[in-house]
This record gives structure tokens, C-alpha cells and sequence, in this order.
């Protein structure tokens, strides 16, 4: 057991196996969720310690990690009543958020956390509840380098690759194009699995046949059971992915995929939001 303590905001599908992962490389870690009752039940499988609002945290930890569903959501947690900002520490704290939020969230954060004199970095994953699990999430994080070497073993307990890729918003901006990327696989792959089917080409045998030949990769070989066995409970949602193609358009994104994608997936927010992200294929078999 080492002596840091970790704070942590957000116990979604992410947030359960990456706190198991700093618990299990001895970390000592207090949590603190919206809805209470799921804190209360990672209490009693884990042992965590339990917060009864974000600045208690602040008072009680040397990193504070949060890893919420957006913008709206991250900055109610920092600037809300009883939140992160509304603490008087007075010692070095680290604020890291996980989040996938836009870049300029992250400015704005970044510099009324330094206004309270506490770090702040932002350190999205690429990577799944599996990746998670593992310890297997790639962290991309913008912030000091000073900051992201003081996090550096945190990073290491939960992912298997961290990247310091600029200052504070560049993790969230590689986010962005990662997660943007995925998208474009993603529909490109259900529409060609569509127009197999279309054509009478037996779906088993036709992703057999993607995954064993060049075009195949580890998001079609992870989503092809989901496809075959018509399971699509949420392990990124949805309406998670179309969000990040938004914030992407905010940020610029205009190229003819990346625009065809974000149409898509907006389309489909509302028929498939909690289903996960492969749920696009229901999206597309309606057009």
C-alpha cells in the first residue's frame, strides 16, 4: 500500500474498473457519484472510502480524478455548490478529468483550479469497459509535464500508454480525433456488414471474412459478436459517440466522413442513445 490518495468523481461503466485498478496497485481511493446508491455498492465490493460531495474530496486527497458523461457535467462538479472549486485545501492537489469534454472546457477549468492554487490536466482514454478492465486505456493528456510525471503512476495502474501531447486541452483535441476515427469505422463497417446482408451473403461467414483479411481490426473483431448475437447493452453508448462527433464539429471538423458520421449518429440519438455505439447499424438499416 502506498500513501497516495485519490479522489474520484463519476462511477459509470469507466469509472468501476479503472478505480479497481488504482485499489488493486495500492492506491487508496474515496469516491464520490451523483446517484449515491452506486457508490454505496462499490463501497461495499471494493472498500473505497465514500465522499458526500466533490470538495470534501479536495480536502482529503492528493489527485482528484473525474470522469464524467460531458461539459455540462464536469463543470457542475468543479463549479457547482459544494464543488471541487468550493474547497479551501490549502495543500497541492491535482485535478485530472477523464472526461471527454471540449478543449475549451478544459482551459476555462484549468485556470480557475489555478486561480484556487490546485493542478489541473486533461487526460482522456481511447479505449472501452474492456480496455479498462484490463488496465489496456491509452491516457492523452495536455498540462504541464511536471504535472503529467507527478500522475505519471496513476497512469500507469490504469492504462498502458500516456502521452503528454501539449498543453491543457490537447488530450481532449487527440480525444476528439480519435473518437472521430472510431465513428467513421465503425458505420463504415456495419454499412458494408448491411449491404452483405442486402445482397444474401450470410452475415457469420462475412465477418469471418473481414476479420481474417486486411480490413479487419480490433473494433470489428470486439463488435462482430454483438452484431451476430443482436446484443447492443452499452459498453460506449451511443449518444456518448455522437456528442464527441458535435464537440469535433465545434472544433472545426468539416471533411465529407467525418460530416456524414456526425449526421448519422445524431440521427440516431434518439432511437439508439443508450444501446451501444455498434447500435448504429439499427440507424442505418432504416435508411
Amino acid at each position: 500500500m502506498n500513501n497516495i490518495k485519490v479522489g474520484w468523481c463519476g462511477i459509470g461503466n469507466m469509472g468501476v474498473p479503472m478505480i479497481k485498478n488504482l485499489m488493486k496497485a495500492g492506491f487508496t481511493v474515496t469516491a464520490w457519484n451523483r446517484t449515491r446508491q452506486k457508490a454505496e455498492a462499490l463501497q461495499q465490493e471494493t472498500g473505497t472510502g465514500l465522499a458526500d460531495t466533490p470538495a470534501q474530496l479536495v480536502a482529503e486527497n492528493d489527485f482528484i480524478i473525474t470522469m464524467l458523461s460531458d461539459d455540462a457535467a464536469v463543470t457542475e462538479v468543479f463549479t457547482g455548490a459544494d464543488g471541487i472549486l468550493s474547497a479551501d485545501s490549502g495543500r497541492d492537489v491535482l485535478m485530472i478529468d477523464m472526461s471527454t469534454v471540449s478543449p475549451e472546457t478544459s482551459q476555462k477549468l484549468a485556470a480557475l483550479c489555478a486561480g484556487k492554487g490546485l493542478g489541473y490536466m486533461d487526460a482522456p482514454v481511447s479505449g472501452s469497459v474492456k480496455p479498462a478492465e484490463d488496465a489496456q486505456l491509452i491516457i492523452m493528456a495536455g498540462g504541464k509535464k511536471a504535472d503529467f510525471e507527478k500522475a505519471q503512476p496513476l497512469f500507469n495502474a490504469m492504462g498502458k500508454q500516456s502521452i503528454l501531447l501539449g498543453d491543457t486541452g490537447a488530450g481532449n483535441k487527440a480525444k476528439l480525433a480519435i473518437n472521430l476515427f472510431l465513428a467513421i469505422v465503425v458505420q463504415g463497417f456495419t454499412e458494408s456488414v448491411l449491404f452483405a446482408q442486402q445482397n444474401g451473403i450470410d452475415t457469420a461467414t462475412f465477418l469471418d471474412i473481414v476479420n481474417n483479411g486486411a480490413v479487419g481490426s480490433g473494433i470489428t473483431k470486439l463488435k462482430s459478436a454483438a452484431i451476430l448475437n443482436d446484443n447492443y447493452k452499452a459498453a460506449f453508448a451511443l449518444k456518448h459517440l455522437a456528442k464527441d462527433l458535435r464537440l469535433a464539429g465545434e472544433q472545426g471538423m468539416h471533411l465529407p466522413a467525418g460530416s456524414a458520421v456526425l449526421n448519422t449518429y445524431q440521427q440516431a440519438v434518439d432511437g439508439f442513445g443508450d444501446e451501444d455505439m455498434i447500435a448504429i447499424i439499427k440507424q442505418l438499416a432504416k435508411m
